[in-house]
């Protein structure tokens, strides 16, 4: 994968993460442990569980993608 970073996602911010990742043009997971969805999909996202630090890999470059997603970033 080409790009990956831990966020925390609140369950008001799953359909702005979405929209953002629908709009790429490339493969993105997200998973948390041993759960992997694509991050394209709203029902796979709601399956994670929110209350844990989620991990985002990709494979593509959009600036605005890497930008929404520094702005959900947090410290590992």
């Amino acid at each position: 994968m080409f790009g990956k970073k831990t966020i925390m996602l609140k369950p008001s911010q799953v359909q702005d993460f979405v929209n953002a990742a629908t709009k790429c043009d490339f493969d993105i997971d997200i998973y948390y442990n041993r759960y992997v969805v694509d991050a394209k999909s709203i029902l796979g996202v709601f399956g994670l569980d929110l209350t844990k630090a989620l991990t985002v890999e990709y494979n593509g470059y959009n600036e605005e993608f890497e930008q929404y997603l520094q702005s959900l970033a947090i410290a590992c």
